[in-house]
């Protein structure tokens, strides 16, 4: 069935879902989305996530499968695990993982016991819910202990993160975040693992696909013994995760994916995850990763020139944090809100050390890799950050709002969303 055929199918048969369909399409179109971890998924990822794929069943790994019928699910999934050790200099990969959080809970699973102390970075200070928050089941299955930035600089303080693993002496130390804005040298986390004797893991979710373009540092290049990451956000792909590690982890982070944490996996997911590190290898992929992190740099600076206050002062990184409070008057949620009236996507979120409750927190993350995947630029990073300062500075005024809008749809409409 083609494309176009099952869309006219699926309007006949559910016409509500179609309308929701047909709404999103049109959303993504007129606005943009700055959420740093969001992306428009490659036009050959999108075909496979609805390929005949869908319809096979493949619990086990290739040539040790539950099911017969596994001559093309084998081949994709070797496929996928191939090119994903070679992208990331890897001795083994796991591709199998449904997503983000069941991807990390499989490493802490596999390799630990319950109460083994991990080390992982603080949720307020850009750590992710999956590095051991208090309301996830991680949280309380291990006992997380956690290092925090520098106040006065926004960088992670090394000298407090060794003293507190010193004290601890945790089984794993975690690396990784989700809205930190700066780049950091894993050999660091590499040489505090190292003397209290334990294992590392990285979890580069945001930056997998900066990593895989050579734009930014590899934790396995610095010895680390497990990377985490999904599937899409920078990388472009299906949602997923991907789990690569030395190879004397292979056997426990396998049965940790399967049987020890979920059953069959998505074969379509797997099929668009290999085409994903076959396109992540390319020329071209490499030129976006670059362009991704110019943008992010000129976003932040262009935010600056116009009095906004960013957590660190600026990025290393895909994606940065406005102090909203400070900049504007206003708490996450309400900038969020304004931007969406005016057709920018973005997300509140909590800063270092926070006072404010996660729903209503002080700051505002914005984020690259989706509006470099439509193909902006410098150009378009000023004219983003003159929308986003003009209207939070406008606080709710409407015939303001409207007009940032209407530059919004002008910036878009230039800009076609990649596979739709």
């Amino acid at each position: 069935m083609t494309d176009t055929a099952g869309r006219t199918r699926l309007a006949q048969s559910d016409p509500d879902i179609f309308l929701a369909l047909k709404g999103e399409e049109a959303r993504q179109r007129a606005g943009l989305e700055l959420i740093p971890s969001e992306n428009y998924a490659f036009p050959e990822v999108l075909t496979l996530l609805g390929s005949a794929f869908t319809n096979k069943y493949a619990e086990g790994y290739p040539g040790r499968r539950y099911y017969g019928g596994q001559e093309y699910t084998d081949r994709i999934e070797t496929l996928a695990r191939d090119r994903a050790r070679a992208l990331f200099r890897a001795e083994h990969a796991n591709v199998q993982p449904l997503s983000g959080s069941p991807m990390n809970q499989a490493v802490y699973l596999g390799l630990l016991e319950p109460g083994e102390t991990i080390l992982a970075m603080d949720l307020s200070h850009g750590g992710h819910l999956t590095h051991g928050a208090p309301v996830s089941h991680m949280g309380r299955l291990f006992n997380f202990v956690r290092y925090k930035t520098d106040p006065a600089t926004g960088a992670i303080d090394f000298e407090a993160l060794r003293k507190v693993a010193r004290e601890t002496r945790p089984k794993l130390v975690v690396c990784g975040y989700s809205s930190y804005p700066r780049d950091y040298d894993y050999a660091d986390f590499k040489r505090v693992a190292d003397e209290v004797d334990a294992l590392t893991m990285a979890d580069v979710s945001h930056i997998g696909g900066l990593i895989a373009a050579n734009v930014m540092r590899n934790p396995l290049d610095a010895g680390f013994d497990i990377m985490t990451t999904t599937t899409h956000k920078s990388l472009r792909g299906p949602r997923g995760g991907l789990i690569l590690c030395k190879e004397r982890f292979a056997k426990k982070i396998d049965a940790s994916v399967f049987p020890g944490l979920q059953g069959g996996p998505h074969m379509n997911q797997v099929a668009a995850a290999a085409t994903t590190f076959r396109l992540a290898a390319m020329p071209a992929f490499q030129d976006y990763a670059r362009t991704v992190l110019a943008n992010a740099k000129a976003l932040a600076a262009a935010l600056v020139k116009r009095q906004t206050k960013l957590v660190t002062g600026g990025t290393d990184n895909h994606l940065m944090v406005i102090d909203t409070v400070a900049s504007f008057s206003l708490n996450g949620a309400e900038a969020q809100e304004a931007l969406d009236r005016v057709g920018l996507t973005s997300n509140k979120q909590v800063i270092p050390d926070d006072p404010n409750p996660p729903m209503r927190p002080s700051g505002l993350r914005l984020g690259t890799p989706a509006a470099t995947a439509r193909g902006m630029g410098a150009d378009e990073m000023e004219e983003i950050a003159a929308i986003i300062a003009g209207t939070l500075a406008a606080r709710g005024d409407s015939a303001a709002e409207a007009e940032f809008a209407s530059r919004t749809r002008a910036l878009t409409a230039r800009f076609p969303v990649p596979g739709l």
